[in-house]
């Protein structure tokens, strides 16, 4: 059904006064806040100089800066120490992985990680 008084210029998105508000979405600075205020740590770490690690529930991810914001380096894992276990499947069952280092990977862990990285995702990409 077409409306009965079409508005009578063309509305676009850079006419309104705060147009700039994309670009404040993805701004690393906004990301990060955003991300602190849900409840998540951020920490650094002197091997990953240009990362941000984002740390929540025993999940674990990287961010690097990017052109777009801050963005997911590889996949979240499982933290242990300062490192990532990398979900992988040995011997027949799900497991995390760091070297030599191995942690069940029970079915509670598989989806407290599921909601990490859900949350992590649409967090980066904004309100």
């Amino acid at each position: 059904m077409k409306p009965q008084n079409p508005i009578p210029f063309e509305f676009k998105f850079q006419n309104l006064p705060g147009y700039q508000i994309t670009k404040f979405l993805l701004d690393p600075a906004s990301q990060l806040q955003r991300i602190y205020l849900a409840g998540f740590e951020l920490q650094t770490f002197d091997r990953f100089p240009r990362c941000v690690g984002v740390v929540r529930d025993g999940c674990i991810a990287m961010l690097v800066p990017g052109t777009d914001g801050f963005q997911i380096l590889g996949t979240p894992g499982w933290r242990m120490g300062e490192a990532i276990g990398v979900l992988v499947e040995k011997s027949g069952r799900q497991v995390f992985q760091n070297k030599q280092e191995i942690v069940d990977a029970t079915p509670e862990r598989l989806e407290l990680l599921a909601r990490f990285k859900d949350e992590l995702k649409s967090l980066l990409a904004g309100p």
